[in-house]
């Protein structure tokens, strides 16, 4: 029987699909016919269309199968429509975990995020432990995680759904080809056009290392608790200048404070609405008020109870930009 994998066409769950695939396990996919393809090229899966806005296409996807990992989101920290966020991101878990239990799905892994954990204000690493509520999320993207964790908790205790929680923190590596907002910023800065940066950290993994702790939690992860699947914290000023040295480029010389430019995320913000342009402005309000917080968390739980071991963060930089290099994003 094979094992179904949602958002299989974005960054982290076609690095599951290849985890799965290397380890010899037979993998469908779920994607929206409208998804690009390009992080499926060469896999051996097979293909199911649907949409976790239709609940109606999601009972093929899962009859059959006997476990799901859940990796699909609508990830971007900027959008014109916070609400179909929520949908995608809530309502759309809500529809594939009980789909999933209809069809008697033995097992399922479901991708929440770091972002619903609160940094700690002290600066020290949040883990699985730290309070968070939905009043300390900033942006319609985290609020959609807290909401979906929570949800995904009830259908856990309230109906019995065999759900293991994972949360990523900040994945890099080869397949980001959208890219994701930080694969931006590491490829700004491998091109040299990252002058200046925030005072801020975050916590960087390898995607390929994510995918691995997918596949852990699915063997070993105890039924509704979460694991956060992470690697090492990193200042981004540090972060990026490594990125630009790969490249012999210089990295940011300038550390801007926050304020000097909230105006000009407030100008791009308005006139991407403006235009009613889709596409996520570099840099945005609500990135910049998470930026105040030093976003660094544990994955030590994980390491312990799953036997997680991420690699160095220094060789997750090297292997994104040379995928960024390789496929024509850094020139």
């Amino acid at each position: 029987m094979p094992l179904l994998v949602t958002g299989a066409s974005g960054f982290v769950g076609a690095a599951v699909v290849r985890a799965l695939r290397a380890r010899g396990e037979r993998v469908r996919v779920l994607v929206r016919p409208t998804s690009p393809r390009r992080n499926l090229e060469g896999l051996d899966v097979e293909v199911v269309e649907g949409d976790l806005a239709d609940p109606a296409s999601l009972p093929a996807a899962v009859a059959g199968v006997h476990g799901l990992y859940h990796v699909a989101a609508d990830y971007r920290l900027w959008t014109l429509d916070p609400q179909a966020m929520i949908r995608t991101n809530v309502d759309g878990s809500v529809a594939i975990v009980r789909a999933a239990q209809a069809a008697g799905v033995e097992r399922i892994v479901y991708t929440s995020s770091v972002a619903v954990l609160k940094p700690r204000a002290d600066g020290q690493p949040a883990d699985e432990t730290t309070p968070s509520r939905a009043e300390d999320m900033i942006g319609p993207y985290k609020l959609s995680k807290f909401l979906a964790e929570e949800a995904v908790r009830r259908l856990v205790h309230e109906e019995g759904a065999p759900v293991v929680i994972v949360n990523p923190s900040t994945p890099i590596g080869p397949g980001d080809v959208r890219p994701t907002p930080t694969g931006r910023l590491i490829v700004e800065a491998a091109s040299g056009r990252m002058p200046a940066t925030v005072d801020t950290g975050l916590n960087i993994v390898h995607v390929d290392d994510v995918a691995a702790g997918h596949l852990l939690a699915y063997d070993k992860g105890v039924i509704g608790e979460r694991y956060i699947l992470g690697g090492e914290d990193r200042m981004l000023g540090d972060l990026l200048t490594e990125v630009a040295g790969l490249r012999g480029r210089k990295g940011p010389l300038v550390r801007l404070p926050h304020d000097l430019i909230v105006p000009l995320a407030w100008a791009v913000e308005t006139w991407a609405r403006l235009t009613r342009r889709e596409k996520e402005p570099f840099v945005t309000l609500d990135g910049l008020r998470m930026a105040r917080a030093r976003m660094f968390f544990s994955c030590d739980k994980a390491r312990a109870a799953l036997g997680y071991a991420p690699r160095p963060a220094s060789q997750a930089l090297a292997d994104a930009v040379t995928w960024f290099y390789d496929n024509g994003y850094v020139r």
